[in-house]
């Protein structure tokens, strides 16, 4: 069975590479996929999540990288014959946040969500704390648990 993990991956967190690890253990395929996100100001540009995605990805070889910018998740699913959408939830708030947009990819297109629960160790961590603590120039040890040296963001764009 072939799933999809979306994401906008603004940078991607080693919460993503954890959930990432363990969708690709329990699905035959697995496309980790860039979203377009007009609710979020991108900070990096697409194709550096994407090549951030593919060292993320390295070695696990039932997964791929792809990005979709235009449409709903459920027209990328439908266009590339995918049933299934992996979430990763820290948390209430996140499957309150969730749950909605999970029933609606089901009425929509049939499509199921399956949601993998955060790693306690890593469940605190977010791109958007990512983000901030690398804007502050505070260097990667700061950031040790919240993203690979591959992945990490490269402090404050000029």
């Amino acid at each position: 069975m072939r799933a999809l993990f979306p994401g906008s991956f603004d940078p991607v967190t080693q919460g993503h590479e954890d959930v990432l690890r363990r969708a690709a253990l329990l699905f035959d395929e697995v496309v980790v996929c860039v979203m377009f996100n007009a609710h979020k100001a991108g900070r990096l540009p697409i194709a550096e999540r994407l090549d951030r995605l593919r060292a993320a990805a390295a070695g696990l070889s039932n997964v791929t990288v792809d990005s979709h910018t235009g449409g709903l998740l459920v027209d990328y699913c439908r266009r590339v014959g995918i049933d299934v959408v992996i979430r990763g939830v820290r948390g209430a708030s996140d499957l309150e946040y969730e749950l909605p947009m999970a029933r609606m990819n089901h009425e929509l297109a049939g499509v199921e969500t399956f949601f993998i629960p955060a790693d306690p160790a890593l469940a605190h961590v977010s791109s958007t704390l990512v983000t901030a603590v690398s804007q502050q120039d505070r260097g990667g040890s700061q950031l040790s648990c919240s993203a690979s040296p591959t992945t990490m963001p490269s402090g404050p764009r000029t």
